[in-house]
C-alpha cells in the first residue's frame, strides 16, 4: 500500500510503499482511509520530541493517530488508528470508532478530533464549564482555539475572551462567538491592563491556554489578588507553543481561589475517553454537519505529504491528507 512513512525521526514523512496492517486480535479492524488531519501531535510524534513517541524503527512507521475511513461494509467512521493512519490502509480499535452522520465530509471530519479533544475535553472535564461563565482561551487564532471559541459557546459561556497574535483571524473569531479580543503583538503593560479592567468587571472563570509560556505568566498575574476574597479561576493549559516553562510566584498561589490543571494524552481518565467517543465526538460531528460548528481546513493529496509536511497553512487553518 502506499503510505507516509518516516524512516529517521526530525525528517518529513516520504509518500513511499509500506506493507499493509494485519489484524491481530478481534478489537482490530482493517478500514479503507478517506482523509486524515496533519496535527501538532502527529509532527511531535514523527520528530520524537513528543512524550508519546515510538523508538526509533530501521524500517520506518507510517504517520498519522487517527482519521475517517471506511469499513468492509461501508460504513463512514471516525477511529483511532493502531498502525499510523496516512495510509491507503489503517488497522482502529473497533471500542474507539464513531459512525459519521450523512451530511459531513471526510476532510471536515478528520479536521476536528485532535481539536475537540484539546478543547472540549479542558472544558468539560478540566474547568468543569457552567452556563453564564466567563473563558478566556489564551492562543485562540489556531485551528483548536477557533473551535473552543465555538464548543465554549455552546456549552453556555456568558463571556468568551480570546488572545492571539493573527489580528486577522482574532478579528474573525467575534465571528465565531468571541466577545472581547486581545492582541498579543501589544506591550506586556497594555496586555496586563486590558485585561485587569476585563477581569475587574466580569471575573474570569476559566482558561484555557493553548501557549503557556510569557502570556500565561502575564494572565496569571491578572488573575493575583489583594487579599479579599476572590472568585474561583481554574486555569487549564493545553498546549506550550510560546515555551515549556513559565516563572509562577508563590504569592500568585496564595492570594487567588486558583485550580491549575492541565488537559491532554496521559492526563483523562478512562471514563472521561469513553465519554470523548460515546458522546461528544458524535455530538460535534453532528452540529459540524448541521453547519453550526464551523472549520476553516485545507486539503492536500497524499502523494504530496513530503512537500506539505511541516508546510505553513495560514489563517488558523488545519491541514488535512485526502487519500
Amino acid at each position: 500500500m502506499k503510505a507516509a512513512v518516516v524512516y529517521k525521526k526530525g525528517e518529513s514523512p516520504k509518500y513511499a510503499e509500506f506493507p499493509e496492517p494485519i489484524a491481530s486480535n478481534e478489537n482490530e479492524v482493517l478500514v479503507s482511509v478517506k482523509a486524515v488531519a496533519i496535527t501538532n501531535l502527529d509532527k511531535g510524534i514523527a520528530s520524537g520530541e513528543h512524550y508519546s513517541s515510538e523508538k526509533e524503527n530501521q524500517n520506518g512507521f507510517v504517520v498519522g493517530s487517527d482519521g475517517i475511513g471506511v469499513l468492509e461494509d461501508g460504513t463512514r467512521v471516525y477511529a483511532r488508528g493502531i498502525s499510523g493512519t496516512i495510509a491507503e490502509k489503517a488497522l482502529v480499535e473497533k471500542n474507539r470508532m464513531v459512525v459519521l452522520p450523512d451530511r459531513i465530509d471526510d476532510a471536515t471530519a478528520a479536521a476536528m478530533p485532535n481539536a475537540v479533544a484539546g478543547s472540549a475535553m479542558a472544558l468539560r472535564f478540566r474547568a468543569g464549564i457552567k452556563p453564564s461563565e466567563t473563558v478566556l482561551i489564551n492562543g485562540a487564532t489556531g485551528f483548536t482555539g477557533q473551535l473552543a471559541v465555538q464548543i465554549a459557546k455552546y456549552y453556555g459561556a456568558k463571556k468568551i475572551i480570546v488572545t492571539g497574535r493573527n489580528g486577522k483571524t482574532l478579528e474573525s473569531l467575534l465571528e465565531l462567538g468571541a466577545d472581547e479580543i486581545i492582541s498579543l503583538k501589544q506591550s506586556d503593560e497594555l496586555f496586563f491592563s486590558q485585561l485587569k479592567e476585563i477581569h475587574l468587571k466580569t471575573p474570569i472563570d476559566i482558561v484555557i491556554d493553548y501557549l503557556w509560556g510569557h502570556s500565561a505568566e502575564i494572565i496569571l498575574s491578572v488573575l493575583k489578588g489583594n487579599g479579599n476574597f476572590t472568585p474561583k479561576t481554574r486555569f487549564v493549559n493545553i498546549g506550550s507553543m510560546s515555551g515549556d516553562t513559565i516563572q509562577l510566584s508563590a504569592q500568585i498561589l496564595r492570594s487567588v481561589d486558583l485550580q491549575l490543571s492541565g488537559s491532554g494524552l496521559g492526563s483523562w481518565t478512562k471514563e472521561e475517553v469513553k465519554l470523548l467517543f460515546s458522546e461528544i465526538l458524535p455530538e460535534m460531528f453532528l452540529l459540524a454537519s448541521k453547519n453550526i460548528l464551523k472549520v476553516n481546513i485545507e486539503t492536500v493529496k497524499i502523494s504530496n505529504i513530503e512537500k506539505m509536511w511541516n508546510a505553513e497553512v495560514p489563517d488558523g487553518k488545519r491541514l488535512v491528507v485526502v487519500i
